[in-house]
């Protein structure tokens, strides 16, 4: 990834130019590639050989900050030369968190020390504190290999715990070249997303307004009365958000500014477009359908028409194709398996090869969305495999949830699943079964699923059901139980 390159030469020729912008913290080009060096420095001095989960030939770092005024610098030198930067989203519940430092393994974790940043190697418990600097007198950042790891991010599965996918930079140095111009980011982009930049949405943004010499917006938490102020004191142009965000800021008063609109996480509706239009209305709106595993997919046009169902047409370079179960390339029309043949798709799962979610098929790769392709080439999702619900931009797998409260005391069966809701896409919601004796009350199951679960995968709505129907087999029997939370059945008692 060229982002390490880009910094030192913004630094170099604009460095007073604000690149990082945290409420009332701003990091200049000079600040951030300053205290970039800092970073670097110190993981090479506690660390100066890689001896983690990817091998001896890399530093794997876990930054594990969230969404703090020194992230850039921790993440520009994260993935500056031979290191990989793998990022933990500080609100997972904590033994969580730490079941994933055991799989990575990490040479460095970095977390927040007040104003600045904790850098500790885990294996010999040696570690520094680096905080914001305006010069710093270490050589510039090098640029990494285009086929060596360079970052992992986290997405939900079907396990109990998050997935840990691993990238190289080739394919994000292709995604962000293609994406600039396609986009229409410049130096005089400046950009407000506010989502976790442990996650693939805003750290994406950040990069690409950081590479091409923008100042990037960000939010230690959303909150939509700021984000409007911070919009338009700002005179932010460009908004990267989930639906949700985009709807709570359009309960404000229009703001003229914005000249673009990107949303990604789940589809948006007729009265979402109207909306957007009416509170910014010289913004082109977007929305894109990608993942994790495979990058951008596809992209709708400013002006296209709101679907229930229709993402786009094929990001430039990428060409999506819907298959059936045996393989065959399904015509105009007829509903299959999404597969990407792309440039864009990430090396698979660390540890784990492509057995649980990202599957190959010679040079196409899925995480089993099912729709269809229009003879445009307009691509059309329908669903996913394995049931993921799609809530405020946040992909979660119903059997993961499932599990979890499977886990704690009490509870002998759950199903777990998501129904329509006009603001979130999908709303969580469970039917569990109580264990003989047992009497969960709201505030215990709260306080328990949140030691087991962020709060976004936590069922919004949860009932009782003192005998769950089950199939020949012994599972529960889905679309009963479904069928009596929609219509309200006595078997059914509301405690959530």
């Amino acid at each position: 990834m060229p982002l390490s390159g880009a910094i030192e030469r913004h630094a170099a020729t604009r460095p007073t130019d604000p690149a990082f912008h945290l409420e009332d913290r701003v990091l200049s080009y000079a600040g951030l590639a300053a205290t970039a060096r800092q970073v670097f420095a110190g993981l090479a001095t506690l660390a100066p050989e890689g001896r983690s989960s990817i091998g001896p030939e890399n530093r794997l770092v876990a930054v594990a900050t969230g969404n703090h005024a020194l992230f850039p610098a921790a993440f520009v030198a994260a993935t500056a030369g031979n290191n990989c930067a793998a990022l933990i989203d500080p609100h997972l519940p904590e033994a969580v968190r730490q079941r994933l430092i055991e799989t990575l393994d990490p040479d460095i974790v970095v977390t927040v020390a007040g104003d600045g940043l904790h850098l500790r190697n885990p294996h010999s418990g040696a570690a520094l504190i680096v905080t914001e600097v305006d010069a710093c007198l270490h050589a510039p950042l090098p640029e990494g290999s285009d086929d060596a790891p360079f970052l992992i991010v986290f997405t939900s599965g079907t396990t109990a715990d998050p997935k840990p996918i691993i990238r190289d930079r080739r394919s994000w140095r292709i995604s962000l070249a293609t994406g600039a111009p396609f986009f229409g980011i410049n130096a005089a982009t400046s950009t407000y997303a506010p989502g976790p930049l442990a996650h693939g949405l805003a750290l994406y943004a950040m990069t690409e307004t950081l590479l091409a010499g923008g100042t990037f917006h960000s939010a230690r938490h959303f909150d939509a009365t700021e984000g409007l102020e911070t919009i338009r004191a700002e005179a932010v142009r460009r908004l990267v958000l989930v639906p949700t965000m985009l709807r709570r800021l359009c309960e404000g008063t229009p703001v003229e500014s914005v000249e673009a609109v990107t949303v990604a996480g789940a589809k948006l509706t007729a009265a979402d477009h109207a909306l957007c239009m009416k509170n910014f209305p010289k913004a082109a709106l977007r929305e894109y359908y990608g993942a994790s595993e495979l990058g951008f997919i596809t992209v709708t046009a400013p002006g296209d028409a709101a679907s229930s169902t229709a993402v786009g047409k094929a990001f430039p370079g990428v060409r999506p194709v819907v298959l059936d179960e045996a393989g065959k390339v399904l015509p105009a029309g007829e509903t299959g398996t999404v597969f990407v043949e792309s440039p864009l798709i990430s090396s698979g799962y660390l540890g784990a090869g492509d057995c649980a979610g990202l599957v190959r098929f010679g040079a196409l790769a899925t995480v089993g969305d099912l729709g269809f392709l229009d003879a445009d080439g307009t691509l059309h999702l329908l669903g996913r495999s394995g049931g993921m619900v799609l809530s405020g931009g946040n992909n979660i797998y119903p059997s993961e949830v499932e599990a979890a409260l499977l886990g704690l005391a009490g509870i002998r069966a759950a199903h777990v699943f998501g129904v329509e809701h006009a603001d979130l896409g999908s709303e969580l919601v469970a039917v569990i079964e109580p264990m003989a004796g047992s009497d969960p009350t709201a505030a215990a199951l709260a306080t328990a699923m949140a030691a087991v679960l962020p709060r976004y995968k936590q069922p919004r709505r949860i009932w009782l059901c003192l005998k769950m129907p089950v199939t020949p087999s012994g599972k529960v029997e889905a679309r009963t139980v479904r069928q009596w939370v929609a219509e309200g059945s006595d078997a059914l008692e509301r405690l959530v």
